[in-house]
């Protein structure tokens, strides 16, 4: 992480060194396809579509964003703008991309483990 200092100068006198640090690019860490699902499925878990999006962007971008977009049928720039995380990108997008990145989404029950136990139960 690269460090830069700037210098104020505040009414007192007084110098103060600010420090700034170059922001974080989740796509460098996307490097596995392992961590990519992880990653999808915590963003999934969080149930926001726009956070949803844009993490399908940082994938998109650690995988190549023109790629990506040729293999899901839409221009590199209407990509960027549905997965900005600003918007809520149609379902067709979001399928498009996920499997441009070779990825499914897998319906389950949110209740799935309790209702198998109480299922047992009951029979």
């Amino acid at each position: 992480m690269q460090k830069d200092a700037a210098i104020d100068k505040q009414k007192s006198g007084e110098v103060r060194v600010a420090e700034t640090y170059a922001s974080l690019e989740i796509a460098d860490y996307l490097d596995s396809e392992e961590t990519i699902i992880g990653y999808l499925a915590a963003l999934l878990e969080e149930g926001d579509p726009r956070a949803f999006a844009a993490g399908l962007g940082d994938v998109a971008r650690a995988r190549g964003m023109s790629q990506i977009a040729r293999d899901a049928g839409l221009s590199r720039e209407s990509l960027y703008k549905a997965l900005s995380g600003e918007r809520n990108p149609e379902l067709g997008t979001v399928m498009g991309v996920m499997r441009a990145l070779g990825l499914k989404l897998v319906p389950a029950g949110l209740h799935s483990e309790s209702t198998k136990h109480s299922s047992d139960a009951a029979g």
